[in-house]
Formats: C-alpha cells, sequence, structure tokens
C-alpha cells in the first residue's frame, strides 16, 4: 500500500472526518460551536475562580499601566520643584512606583497559581470526560476508529491544549488587556498623537485578519497530519510481530516518512505564516513609533505637548505592540489548542450506536441461566448487506446451545447480538422476556460474560486479571475458579503463583494458559449466560481436553451459547443450531443430527477425517 493510500485509508477511518469538514465551511462552523459549548461546560464549575483570576489580572493591567504616567508626573511635575531643592514630590512618585511594582508582583504571582489550578482541572475533567466516552462508545465506533488516532486524541490533540493552558493563556489575556487600555490611554493622554498611531491601524487590522484565516487553516491541517502519523506508529507497532515476521519493516519506513515529511511541511505553512506575521508587526510598530516621535518633536518644540506627555506616549505605544508581538507568538499555541479542542468536540459529539436505555428495566431473579428470544432478527454491519434475515431462535434457561456453520454464515454475529455490542436493524432480541434495548448496561454486562478466541490480559497480576469481572472476588474465589478450570496447576507454578506480573497483553503467558486465565475469569464473574466465541481455538489437544471436562461443571445451571468450528467442543451442547447464511437450516441434538445426513452430519464427517 503506497503512503497516499494509507493516508486515504486513515482518513477514511477517522470519525470526525478533518478533511471533509476544511472542504465544507458549514461543517466546520459546526465544529467551532461544538468545541465553545465544550469549553464552556469545562469551566462552568470554576466560575467563582475564573472571577478571582480576573480580578488579580486586572489588579497586574492597571499596576503595569501606572508606570509611563508615573515617568510623565515624574518628568513634568517631579523634576521642576526638584531644582528649587524640593525633592518631597519626585520622592512620593518614586515611591507610588514602587508600591505599583509590588501590586503587579503580587498580581501575577497569585494570577499563575490561580489560573495554573484552573487549566489543569479542566484537562484533567477534558481527559476524563474523553476516555470515559471512548469507553461508552459501541464497538461499532471502535471497529472503524483508529486506536492511533484515540491516541491521538488523549495525548497530541491534549498537549496542544496543554500548552496553550500552561505556557500562554495568562500571556495571551494580558496582552489583549493591554492593548485595549493602552488604547484607550493613548487617546486620553494626547488626541493628535493618537490620530497619527491610527494611521496604522487599517494595516494592523488587515494583516492580523488575514493571518486569523490562513492560520486556522493551516493549524487544523497540522492536527490532521500528526494524528496520522500517531496511527501509523500505533499500528506498525501494535502488529510489530507480523511486521518483523514478513520482513516489512522496509516499507512501513517509507511511509512512515511519508507521513512524516507531510506533517513536517503542515508545521512549516504554519511557522512561515508566522513569519511574515510577526515581522510585519514589528514593522508596523516602529513606523508608528518613528511616526509618533517625528510628529511629538514638532509638538514639544511648540509648545504643544509636554516632554513629559510624550515620553509617556512612546512607552505606552512599546506596550501597546510589544503585547501584539506576544500574540503573534502565542497565537500558534492558540490556533492549535483550537483544532485540538474541535477535534476533542467531534468525538465527544459521537453518539453510542447502542446507548443505554433512558429508564432501564430490570432482569427478573434467576438462578438456572437466562432464557434467550430472537424474534424476526435482521442485522446488517454499516449498512452493508444483511448478515442475518429474520432469524428466530427461542434458547430456554438453562440450555447450552452450540452455533456451528461455515465461516462468514452469522454465528459470531448472533453472539454479539445476544450480548448487545450491536442493536439489530430489525426485529428484537430478548433475555428472560425483555428487550435488550431496555436492560441498563450494568445488568447485561452481569448476566451475559462472552471469552473470545483473542481474549485480552491486561499489564498487572494474574489475580488481578481473574478478578477483571469480579473485584470483590477472594484469594479463595480465584483459586476456586481457577481449579475449576484446571489452570490452578500452571498458575501455581509461576514465579509468584496468582501475584505473577502476566507483563503486557498477558506476554509472559502461552496462548493456552491466557485463555485458561480468561475461562476462569468468566466462571468467576458468575454470569446467568456464557458465550464462548471459538474460545477453545487456541488450546492444544490435551488442554482442550481438560477445558472439555471442566466446561460441564463451568456451563450448570446457566444458559450457554458456543460457536466452534472443532466439533468436539460442540459434544457438550444439548442443542445445535447449524448457521448458514443468515438463517438456521438445522436444529436438534447433536446426537441426533450427526446420523441425520444433513449440513451438521456432513461437518462432523469433515471434521472426522481431519485427525485422521
Amino acid at each position: 500500500m503506497t503512503a497516499h493510500a494509507w493516508r486515504g485509508r486513515a482518513a477514511d477511518l477517522d470519525a470526525d472526518r478533518t478533511t471533509a469538514e476544511d472542504a465544507d465551511p458549514a461543517a466546520v462552523a459546526r465544529l467551532r460551536v461544538r468545541s465553545r459549548s465544550l469549553l464552556a461546560s469545562l469551566v462552568r464549575p470554576h466560575r467563582r475562580a475564573l472571577a478571582a483570576t480576573v480580578a488579580l489580572l486586572l489588579l497586574q493591567s492597571a499596576a503595569g499601566m501606572a508606570g509611563p504616567l508615573l515617568v510623565m508626573l515624574a518628568i513634568d511635575r517631579g523634576i521642576p520643584p526638584l531644582r528649587a531643592g524640593d525633592p518631597v514630590l519626585l520622592i512620593e512618585i518614586g515611591l507610588v512606583f514602587v508600591a505599583a511594582a509590588l501590586a503587579e508582583y503580587f498580581g501575577k504571582r497569585g494570577f499563575l497559581r490561580l489560573s495554573a489550578r484552573i487549566g489543569q482541572d479542566v484537562l484533567r475533567d477534558l481527559r476524563q470526560r474523553v476516555y470515559d466516552h471512548f469507553q461508552r462508545l459501541s464497538i461499532g465506533f471502535h471497529e472503524r476508529y483508529t486506536s492511533g488516532r484515540m491516541v491521538a486524541r488523549l495525548t497530541s490533540d491534549m498537549d496542544s491544549i496543554s500548552e496553550l493552558v500552561d505556557g500562554g493563556i495568562d500571556d495571551l489575556v494580558l496582552a489583549g488587556l493591554s492593548v485595549v487600555s493602552v488604547a484607550g490611554i493613548l487617546l486620553w493622554l494626547d488626541p493628535p498623537l493618537a490620530l497619527v498611531t491610527l494611521l496604522t491601524f487599517p494595516f494592523l487590522l488587515w494583516l492580523s485578519r488575514w493571518f486569523a484565516l490562513a492560520s486556522a487553516v493551516a493549524y487544523r491541517r497540522t492536527r490532521e497530519a500528526v494524528a496520522l502519523v500517531i496511527v501509523h506508529f500505533v499500528e506498525s507497532l501494535g502488529g510489530i510481530r507480523a511486521v518483523q515476521a514478513f520482513r516489512r519493516e522496509p516499507r512501513n519506513q517509507q511511509i512512515f516518512d511519508a507521513l512524516n515529511d507531510d506533517y513536517r511541511r503542515a508545521s512549516l505553512r504554519a511557522f512561515r505564516l508566522i513569519a511574515v506575521y510577526s515581522p510585519s508587526l514589528k514593522l508596523i510598530g516602529n513606523v508608528a513609533i518613528a511616526g509618533v516621535l517625528t510628529f511629538g518633536g514638532w509638538q514639544v518644540l511648540h509648545g504643544r505637548t509636554a516632554i513629559g506627555v510624550l515620553a509617556a506616549f512612546l512607552l505606552y505605544l512599546r506596550r501597546f505592540f510589544e503585547p501584539m508581538q506576544e500574540l503573534s507568538q502565542f497565537y500558534n499555541a492558540l490556533q492549535s489548542a483550537t483544532a485540538a479542542l474541535e477535534k476533542l468536540a467531534g468525538v465527544l459529539d459521537e453518539r453510542p450506536a447502542v446507548p443505554e436505555p433512558a429508564s432501564p428495566v430490570p432482569l427478573p431473579a434467576s438462578a438456572a441461566g437466562r432464557s434467550i428470544s430472537f424474534r424476526d432478527v435482521t442485522f446488517a454491519y454499516s449498512n452493508g448487506p444483511a448478515v442475518l434475515s429474520d432469524l428466530s431462535i427461542e434458547i430456554p434457561a438453562g440450555q447450552i446451545v452450540a452455533l456451528v456453520g461455515a465461516t462468514g454464515a452469522g454465528k459470531s454475529t448472533v453472539a454479539k447480538l445476544v450480548a448487545r455490542f450491536y442493536d439489530p436493524v430489525s426485529g428484537v432480541v430478548r433475555l428472560d422476556g425483555v428487550d435488550l434495548r431496555e436492560v441498563g448496561d450494568t445488568d447485561l454486562r452481569r448476566a451475559v460474560v462472552m471469552v473470545t478466541q483473542e481474549n485480552h490480559l491486561f499489564a498487572g497480576t494474574v489475580a488481578d486479571n481473574l478478578r477483571f469481572g469480579r473485584p470483590d472476588a477472594t484469594d479463595a474465589d480465584l483459586v476456586r475458579a481457577a481449579r475449576a478450570i484446571g489452570a490452578h496447576e500452571f498458575i501455581a507454578a509461576l514465579p509468584a503463583g496468582y501475584d505473577t506480573d502476566v507483563h503486557r497483553r498477558g506476554g509472559r503467558l502461552s496462548a493456552g494458559q491466557r485463555q485458561l486465565v480468561a475461562f476462569a475469569r468468566a466462571f468467576l464473574a458468575d454470569p446467568g449466560v456464557l458465550i464462548l466465541d471459538e474460545a477453545t481455538s487456541s488450546l492444544d489437544v490435551p488442554t482442550e481436553r481438560l477445558v472439555q471436562r471442566a466446561l460441564r461443571t463451568i456451563l450448570r445451571d446457566r444458559t450457554a451459547l458456543v460457536i466452534a468450528h472443532r466439533l468436539s467442543t460442540v459434544e457438550i451442547a444439548d442443542r445445535v443450531l447449524v448457521v448458514d447464511d443468515g438463517r438456521v437450516v438445522e436444529d436438534g441434538p447433536p446426537s441426533r443430527l450427526v446420523t441425520g445426513g444433513g449440513h451438521y452430519a456432513m461437518l462432523h464427517s469433515q471434521w472426522r477425517n481431519s485427525l485422521i
């Protein structure tokens, strides 16, 4: 796959569709509205603290603005009495200057401490909100949204917002306040000199408007480019065994180099804008100062302006354009953070495809499994062709049902609908007579547990992974569950027994051992319905036989759906459903179907021949 094609595939998988939104102004506007709404919801709990930061900021700004005025008073009113030997007024002005400096110091110190606390609280809340939302989103979302983009949302995008909060928000706010304050003071000090300054404003406004529009596009493209770099990095390292097995490293490096170069070019475009904006702003400022100095000098020479006023005016003018320089320096951080916030807002705007019911219906108490009912169920993935068509199944509580059939027949889809990873397009799936769409997530996850071929073990100890579905389980409960499944012996033989760290993704254990831990974890959770989706396929023959002996104990007093290509696993079932092209074509006990000459008999014969 070429780098260009890979970029296209990654963009298709991006749930927030950045490229499409860049091309659609209405979509961009919607994203901006959502991001502002998100920001408002994050800062709303900190309104009182924000009011305090505003007060401290005003104190800091007012104290800083007093400096040039005090210089003007010292020149025009403090120095003349000093010539007559009276230094009192000049000393008083000096003391006020020191007091203003101290006020500015304490105002800035208090503002930085309080704003930092607010900023970190907002970042913590945002990270928590994004993480919680990712967990609540349906399996369908995670199947189309790459893991690399999830990492980008919680790392790169969050870092952009953190960079603004930690290093620039105070300067941005203070610079904006300074520009407004100085503009008012300049008009108050000397309107003619202020008019000279205002001649540069049309150029200043045009330059700032151009930069705002151009940088918004540039930084949105930068966020997209860095997301693609992270996506490829995570995907490559996530499949590092396959990469090394197929000697894919050189090709992956080529793709990464292309994506990395795209990111470099996108970043350079943003910095080129800064390279134009910042020097142009400084040039306009220097031209304004030169004009004021020339015209102001002529005014002083003719006695129309006091020299102290001119000195204060020049100091204020410097304070007017210096914050503009700071605004240009931090505007890139602002734009990058804005683009990141839009990305996060787009993710948080995603709605779960299988939402939690507004008024959950509690499941009835059950001591022997739960009944499952499919009534006229039709299902398709992402508007594709129907995988199940008008499927109707009745499974009594406590029955062990095996689903068999060719690959792609729809067996795993049936299991996913029972676990409510998806909702049917039409029809209804019921558990103990209750529509799954009306069952609360907590009740459903407690009632239905699925064990798949690729069960995930988390970093931590064996005990931690066993307690995954039942955190309050005692050590005795862990041992009892492991003994029931036949996993206790190998766990006890580990260096630290149940306290042995399994490493990332259970890498310390073999595939068969990981599957046994997953079985024990499911048994410990004690669900009413247990789904085994190719759960024994990674076990060797001796281990599979060991598990099969334990399965009858594990499945006693609960309903079970067993999906397996190895028909040795199916033999423990009370009933077999043969699924073909999304429909049940055979239904009955395995002992009867194996002699019936139908689909199951053919599959059983093929399996027997494969063992010879």
